[in-house]
């Protein structure tokens, strides 16, 4: 189970209609990144990765992707998940 953290919840809008991917990468971490429209019709995304006991490690949200339809923004949140997310096994590694 997920522990969300401020970030998430001040973007969360279950209103709204969104796009999710979850995957699960090395020593458990997992990653979620979710894209959505605005009421305006701004692309805006969430990113967070997280740790197999579920505390945030990192998490982001963009207000505007300008320029970017939900499936490329998405396609770039997954690329930016993954590299924050092999960061911190890295780091871990090093330690």
């Amino acid at each position: 189970m997920r522990i969300r953290g401020d970030v998430f919840w001040n973007w969360a809008d279950p209103t709204l209609h969104h796009r999710t991917h979850d995957e699960t990468l090395d020593q458990g971490i997992t990653i979620d990144v979710q894209v959505r429209l605005s009421r305006t019709g701004s692309t805006q995304m969430f990113i967070g990765v997280y740790a197999s006991s579920g505390m945030a490690l990192h998490e982001e949200a963009f207000d505007s992707r300008p320029g970017e339809s939900m499936t490329r923004a998405l396609a770039w949140g997954v690329g930016r998940a993954r590299r924050l997310a092999s960061n911190r096994v890295s780091a871990q590694s090093v330690a």
